[in-house]
């Protein structure tokens, strides 16, 4: 018999990273941070939008790449607008992220 008390109190409840971001025609959209990584010297997020419940879940949701910027106000996120960064980093995030998700 184990020594070992689970208290089910103490183990933590996943909880999502979320961001509610403002698109281009001013409609909020909530999204789910599913990863991060550092490249040249650049933090970058990946991310896609977040669904609240299990069934609500799309097959097909898009993974979107955001770069973290700073400036006099503070941090801010960046679509990757240079295809060759672009490519660079969304590779290095399928490796990272083909154990956990299938990846297109």
């Amino acid at each position: 018999m184990s020594d070992e008390i689970k208290n089910p109190n103490t183990e933590e409840e996943y909880q999502p990273d979320l961001m509610t971001l403002e698109d281009e025609d001013g409609n909020e959209v909530t999204f789910e941070v599913i990863d991060a990584l550092d490249h040249k010297g650049v933090h970058y997020l990946a991310v896609v939008e977040y669904a609240e419940n299990e069934e609500d879940v799309n097959e097909d949701a898009q993974l979107v790449i955001l770069s973290v910027g700073e400036d006099d106000e503070g941090e801010y996120l960046d679509v990757v607008e240079d295809d060759e960064v672009l490519m660079e980093v969304s590779k290095l995030f399928e490796q990272r992220l083909s154990e956990d998700y299938d990846i297109e």
